[in-house]
């Protein structure tokens, strides 16, 4: 009898060499060296933050959040913080993105490149007490304030990239709005993050006063570059007082090779509320937490989210609506089209903690898929531990209806302006969601290219 011959094939990725951790070194710290004038809580919380980094493990499949995100592709050991030396040839923002997205003009705005940062504000905002102004600033002229909220809502062992980003981070925003003061101009922040084996890192800190109001908008971008990849890890802390109002619009348009991890979350008090918006449409790879805390009686909070995918894009979005207090009440919906190869992840979840009665909360999230070829999942669930409360959630995945196509091209309408018109159809609950002009205006710009791509 022949031998039997058993043939077996490579694994996916088999002999290919995986970085499983970065090469940033405690010496990277700002301030670690006391060469600045930091101020010593300061360097305290980013010691702490980054002996948390060591500690934590790199994320992988095994991990419930991480199960749908594969991270083999990142080339961790390549990125390095940008030197003097990367400044020189990188490209500088485009005008487009500065110009005003709410209104005719900003009552604020801080454009952070790398190794750099402009700041302006309206000279009577500043004299009510706002503050707006970089990480580095804040360190120095308002350490009382940062020392209150730095490290408050997102904590910095809560994983891997958070505590990296808190640890590293020499860009960062800090608003603060007093006590009872309606700002009614919009401010407006940029961080670009250009750059090939580059590694940017931010951290973003709002904190509403009892009373406040204010619309904010932060955008991160950069060009699409071609070889190599590049990095970005961000905090994002979001406080909403007693009876506050804020307005929070944060686009995302990073180049096609940038990595954006991102911790993200805001709590809002008593008869507070927030209205938060998110837009989508860039990097190679984005995994965001954002968390929604109800703290306080009364309290209300809405998440509109905007995606759009292609080529290999890989876009996942885990979202938490929790209900710490009696009477409050969220609203979230995500909606995304795919084109390509591209991936949407959408994991979401409503907890009611106990005696968090007459809550109200609803989720849904839904996908447009453009291409054979891509995927969406979107798993949305409930956790309620309470008995007198209202939660829905909902998911769909579905496809183009060729009988709307059909219906469209028997008026003559020719068949990419038919799938255009039915993808800005499935949109526009999102858009109604959207009260700034100019946003929407940003935001179907980017259904345009992309269905153009």
């Amino acid at each position: 009898m022949k031998e039997r011959i058993v043939v077996t094939t490579k694994q996916r990725n088999a002999g290919r060499k995986i970085a499983r951790e970065f090469q940033f070194t405690r010496e990277m710290i700002p301030g670690i060296k006391g060469d600045d004038r930091s101020p010593s809580y300061l360097r305290e919380y980013r010691k702490r933050a980054w002996e948390s980094y060591e500690s934590l493990p790199m994320p992988n499949p095994s991990d419930e959040p991480w199960r749908r995100t594969d991270l083999r592709g990142l080339d961790a050991h390549t990125f390095r913080i940008p030197l003097s030396d990367d400044l020189k040839n990188l490209p500088p923002v485009p005008k487009g993105l500065l110009d005003p997205l709410a209104g005719d003009k900003y009552g604020g705005q801080i454009v952070m490149v790398p190794g750099g940062v402009e700041v302006n504000l309206n000279e009577d905002l500043s004299a009510e007490g706002v503050v707006f102004t970089d990480l580095r600033t804040a360190e120095r002229e308002y350490s009382e304030i940062l020392a209150h909220i730095i490290g408050q809502t997102v904590k910095y062992d809560e994983g891997k990239f958070a505590a990296l980003a808190s640890a590293l981070s020499q860009n960062g925003v800090l608003v603060y709005i007093p006590k009872g003061l309606q700002v009614e101009m919009p401010l407006h922040s940029i961080l670009w993050g250009p750059g090939t084996d580059l590694a940017h890192f931010s951290h973003v800190m709002v904190w509403l006063e009892d009373g406040a109001s204010l619309t904010y908008l932060h955008e991160a971008a950069s060009s699409s570059e071609s070889g190599g990849q590049t990095l970005h890890s961000g905090v994002v802390e979001i406080h909403v007082g007693a009876g506050a109002n804020l307005r929070f619009v944060e686009l995302q348009s990073w180049g096609e090779r940038v990595w954006n991890f991102s911790h993200e979350r805001a709590r809002v008090g008593a008869n507070g509320n927030l209205d938060w918006i998110f837009g989508a449409v860039g990097s190679r790879l984005t995994k965001n937490f954002s968390d929604l805390d109800l703290i306080g009686e009364g309290a209300n909070g809405r998440m509109s989210g905007f995606y759009f995918s292609d080529g290999r894009q890989h876009l996942d979005h885990d979202t938490q609506q929790n209900h710490f207090a009696e009477s409050t009440t969220s609203d979230l919906l995500f909606k995304g089209a795919l084109k390509g190869n591209s991936r949407s992840v959408w994991q979401g979840m409503i907890y009611v903690a106990p005696g968090a009665q007459k809550t109200d909360g609803y989720q849904a999230n839904r996908n447009l898929v453009l291409s054979p070829k891509a995927r969406a999942d979107s798993i949305p669930g409930l956790e309620i531990m309470a008995d007198d409360v209202r939660c829905t959630h909902g998911a769909t995945v579905g496809k183009i209806d060729p009988n709307e196509i059909f219906y469209l091209r028997s008026r003559g309408i020719p068949y990419q302006e038919s799938v255009r018109l039915i993808v800005e159809g499935f949109f526009d609950p999102i858009m109604q969601r959207i009260p700034l002009e100019g946003v929407r205006s940003r935001l179907e710009g980017a259904i345009s290219r992309k269905l153009q791509g």
